[in-house]
C-alpha cells in the first residue's frame, strides 16, 4: 500500500481527498493547507490527520508520495521542495504560469529522479482514449485537420480570471496537451484570436472568454480550436481527427441517451451542467495510473515534460492573442 499526503484542502484538493480515502492501494496518511481549519476538516471527514508543515510531510519517511493541489502559485516550490526528499510527485497543472520558473522546477524534478506526472487528466477520458487508439493504430492515415471545441456553462469570478494567466493557459492548456497527445505531432506555429463577450470586466483582467486558435503542426497538418468560457447549454467538449484515410470523434457527452418521441416534439437529453461533471471520473483514472506505476517501479504519464510542453504552447497562443499576430512555438 502506498503511503500519500495531500498537499492542498481547497476545492480540487477536497476531490483528491475522496479519491485518495477510496483508493484500496493508498493509505491517506495526512492532509496540509495553509488555512489550518480546511485541512482539519478533510482530516475529520477522511479520518486521516492534519500536517502542521509542509517539512513534517517531507521528513516522514513513512510517506510514499505526495499530491500537489494547492494554489497554482505554490505548486512550483513545492515540485523543489517534494523532489529532493525522494518522495514521488502527482501535481495539478500547471507548473507554474510563469513558463521559467516551471522549467526551473522541472529541472529539480528530473535531477531528482523521482516519478513525477502532472495530472492533466483529460487524457485519461475513455473517449480520448479510444481517440488516441485510433489514430495510433494508423486508423485515419496521416493526421490532415483537427479541429476541438471546449465550451464552459459559466464565467468564473473575475478575482479567479486576473490570477488564472488567461484563457490560453487556464482553459485551452488542456487540448493544447491532448492535440500533441493525440495526434503524436509537434505543433510549430499558432495563431489565436479572442474577445471578451460575457463581461467587459474580463478585457480588463486582461482576458478573453471566448476565443479561436489555429495551429501549424509538424507534418503541415491544421489544428483549430473554439473556447468559450459561456454557453447557454451545459459543459461542451468535442474532438475530431480527419486524416487522409477516414475521420474519429470524440462525440459530444450527454447526460443520458434516451430519446422521447411524441406528436408534439420529439426530445432527448442536455449536456453535462458543468465541466467537473463532465470528467470528474478522469481524477480517480488518473490517480489509478500513478499508482499502478508506481507499483510498476514504471514512470507515469503525463510527465513533467508533458506538461512544459502545453505551458510553452499555452504562452505562444497568449503572446498571439495580445498581439494579433502568429507566433513560433519554442
Amino acid at each position: 500500500m502506498i503511503s500519500f499526503a495531500l498537499l492542498g484542502a481547497g476545492f480540487i484538493g477536497q476531490v483528491h481527498a475522496r479519491n485518495l480515502a477510496a483508493h484500496p492501494g493508498i493509505n491517506f496518511a495526512c492532509v496540509f493547507d495553509a488555512d489550518a481549519f480546511r485541512a482539519n476538516e478533510i482530516a475529520r471527514t477522511y479520518e486521516t490527520t492534519a500536517a502542521s508543515s509542509i517539512d513534517e510531510i517531507l521528513c516522514d519517511s513513512s510517506i510514499d508520495a505526495v499530491l500537489i493541489a494547492s494554489s497554482t502559485n505554490t505548486h512550483a516550490d513545492l515540485l523543489k521542495q517534494a523532489a529532493p526528499s525522494g518522495k514521488a510527485i502527482l501535481c495539478e497543472k500547471p507548473i507554474d504560469l510563469n513558463v521559467t520558473v516551471a522549467e526551473e522546477a522541472a529541472r529539480v524534478v528530473q535531477d531528482s529522479g523521482v516519478p513525477a506526472m502532472i495530472d492533466l487528466n483529460r487524457r485519461f477520458d475513455p473517449s480520448n482514449i479510444a481517440l488516441r487508439d485510433a489514430v495510433a493504430a494508423g486508423e485515419v492515415g496521416s493526421v490532415e485537420l483537427v479541429q476541438m471545441s471546449s465550451r464552459g456553462p459559466s464565467l468564473p469570478p473575475i478575482d479567479y480570471l486576473k490570477v488564472s494567466g488567461g484563457q490560453m493557459r487556464d482553459q485551452v492548456v488542456h487540448f493544447f496537451d491532448l492535440l500533441c497527445w493525440i495526434s503524436g505531432l509537434e505543433p510549430v506555429s499558432v495563431y489565436a484570436t479572442g474577445s471578451a463577450l460575457v463581461d467587459p470586466e474580463v478585457k480588463n483582467a486582461p482576458d478573453v472568454d471566448t476565443s479561436a486558435v489555429i495551429l501549424m503542426l509538424s507534418n503541415g497538418a491544421i489544428c483549430q480550436i473554439d473556447a468559450q468560457r459561456r454557453i447557454g447549454y451545459g459543459y461542451d467538449e468535442r474532438i475530431e481527427v480527419n486524416g487522409s484515410a477516414s475521420m474519429v470523434e470524440a462525440a459530444r457527452q450527454r447526460t443520458g441517451w434516451v430519446n422521447r418521441y411524441s406528436a408534439e416534439k420529439i426530445s432527448t437529453n442536455a449536456m453535462h451542467p458543468g465541466w467537473f461533471e463532465r470528467i470528474a471520473p478522469t481524477y480517480r483514472s488518473a490517480l489509478d495510473h500513478f499508482v499502478e506505476a508506481m507499483t510498476n517501479g514504471e514512470q507515469p504519464s503525463p510527465s513533467v515534460e508533458d506538461g512544459l510542453r502545453a505551458q510553452r504552447i499555452a504562452e505562444a497562443a497568449t503572446e498571439s492573442l495580445h498581439t494579433g499576430l502568429p507566433v513560433q512555438i519554442k
